[in-house]
């Protein structure tokens, strides 16, 4: 280390401010480590040109769409559909489900919004799924259905004495009712949905009209997206995926994962049911529903709103949970979508390249390694020269053509990309975790919900634990980021240092816990 030091004089001012850092670079020079980072950096460098081709492609995609003014769902006549369903009264029996489990803050909303569907009511059955283990909760819930069936209301509240499958089993033990062998369409809503009365009739139609619709999926709007700047940069990854990806799977191939609409329930029995075999049983179905020729549609006017996660700890479990899930669904299932020949070869590819490896792992991937691993490490180590085109321009535009989906927030574009960059830690971890089949695989924790809870005036701020409060990899990203800004400051020239800087400083806020809201006692 003297040695090294005394050769390099701009190495030994760098030791004078730490010593950390001049080991960190001794380190980082090593001869076998070198063609290790100049590896790193051509792979990223690779994981970049493809997000960047397929942002660009489903950019090119939407323009078209927009241009032409011709959405998939807008050939159907919607209303002519509703007023021949009106004037048959033929209506197909319609079951909505509401799974939830120990759901205090936003039972009552849900279970209102669902009940307040306009639907004839001989023909709607809102089955409550609870697998709730508060027993007093279950007695609140078993009321509220109560007071429902009195007003009129077909509900049927179903509990179970465990939580075998989780969601996945609460949702196929619902189907094997017996009272469900009339219904010939299935709605399902989150704990915290709260969908708009007309919702059925602006969704319904379209699997009345086209046989082959397996699936019918909405939009999401949020109640809550206001709440705090955590919540205002989710609405914007959000909105992304609803406006663009959702949009260019039902105009090309007709595939999308599902998150809030309407099944056939006849589709999910030909593609097996339910699994609980990841922590995304949506997508696990979408995908099998998919490779048995069934057809999606997204309809993007119809919104259902929903809660974001407000608090840190919520969001993190529910991206553990999006990331993981993915990715082992893709080691589960790319024999079968290759083996499939049901349906066509593009939109085999289009599954395992476009929605699985490029868009489940590689967005991952890239955001944390090149971000926070190959930028850090230039700094320190000349050998790795980033290109312009690859340092700046290729993230700028996935940026910009993100950030438009949400014109309200552009203003919060630079808070987005340090807030991504830090999530991206776990989501590159949880995406290897579901790859590997490692530890917490099949870790299911329910994304806590506050409901009304933060409207309240006089609400106290409760008490944390210290490893609940402070967030060690965090910190520690935050440091390493902070020792490599330090050093380009003082010897570099492409003056990452200003990045490096704010990036740290992202870190080390969510690492002490100052983002997110605090939930109140």
């Amino acid at each position: 280390m003297r040695s090294l030091v005394s050769q390099n004089p701009k190495l030994r001012v760098t030791t004078d401010v730490t010593s950390s850092l001049g080991y960190a670079l001794q380190v980082m020079r090593a001869p076998v480590i070198i063609p290790l980072l100049q590896l790193a950096m051509l792979l990223c460098s690779l994981m970049s040109i493809m997000l960047f081709i397929e942002r660009v492609y489903m950019a090119l995609i939407i323009i078209c769409v927009k241009l032409l003014g011709k959405k998939r769902y807008t050939k159907y006549k919607l209303e002519n559909m509703r007023e021949d369903l009106e004037f048959n009264k033929s209506y197909p029996m319609v079951l909505v489900q509401i799974p939830m489990y120990n759901e205090k803050e936003v039972y009552r909303l849900s279970i209102g919004a669902a009940c307040a569907l306009s639907w004839p009511s001989d023909c709607l059955i809102i089955q409550v799924l609870d697998d709730s283990t508060n027993q007093v909760l279950r007695e609140m819930l078993e009321l509220e259905c109560k007071k429902w069936i009195q007003n009129g209301v077909n509900v049927k509240y179903e509990t179970r004495n465990n939580r075998n499958g989780y969601k996945a089993g609460a949702l196929k033990e619902g189907l094997d009712k017996q009272y469900v062998k009339d219904c010939e369409f299935v709605v399902i809503f989150d704990a915290d949905f709260q969908p708009d009365e007309d919702f059925l009739w602006r969704t319904i139609p379209y699997m009345l009209e086209n046989p082959e619709l397996g699936l019918v999926q909405a939009s999401w709007k949020f109640v809550n997206a206001d709440e705090c700047l955590m919540t205002r940069l989710q609405e914007m990854s959000l909105d992304y995926h609803f406006s663009v990806e959702q949009e260019v799977g039902s105009s090309t191939c007709s595939f999308f994962g599902f998150n809030a609409g309407v099944w056939r329930i006849q589709a999910i029995k030909e593609a097996g049911g339910w699994k609980d075999r990841t922590t995304v049983e949506d997508m696990d179905l979408a995908v099998r529903a998919s490779l048995k020729g069934w057809k999606f549609i997204f309809v993007g006017d119809v919104g259902v709103k929903n809660e974001l996660p407000s608090t840190f700890k919520a969001y993190r479990f529910q991206q553990h949970r999006w990331s993981c899930g993915p990715a082992n669904l893709f080691r589960k299932m790319t024999k079968e979508i290759l083996l499939c020949e049901r349906v066509s070869i593009w939109k085999r590819l289009h599954l395992i390249y476009a929605f699985f490896f490029v868009r489940k792992i590689v967005a991952h991937w890239v955001t944390f390694f090149f971000y926070c691993i190959i930028i850090p490490a230039s700094v320190l180590v000349p050998e790795l020269h980033l290109t312009k085109p690859i340092a700046i321009y290729i993230p700028a535009t996935i940026t910009i053509l993100n950030a438009v989906c949400t014109p309200r927030s552009l203003h919060l574009v630079v808070f987005w990309i340090l807030f991504e960059n830090v999530m991206s830690l776990h989501r590159t971890k949880a995406a290897i975790i579901g790859l590997l089949e490692a530890n917490r695989v099949n870790e299911w924790v329910v994304t806590e919900k506050l409901g009304n809870t933060m409207k309240q005036k006089n609400a106290k701020k409760s008490r944390f634990r210290i490893g609940e409060k402070f967030h060690f990899l965090e910190l520690i990203m935050g440091g390493l980021l902070l020792h490599c800004a330090i050093y380009d400051l003082m010897n570099g020239k492409d003056h990452f240092f200003i990045y490096l800087f704010l990036q740290s400083g992202a870190f080390f806020i969510m690492g002490f816990g100052y983002v997110g809201t605090f939930v109140p006692t």
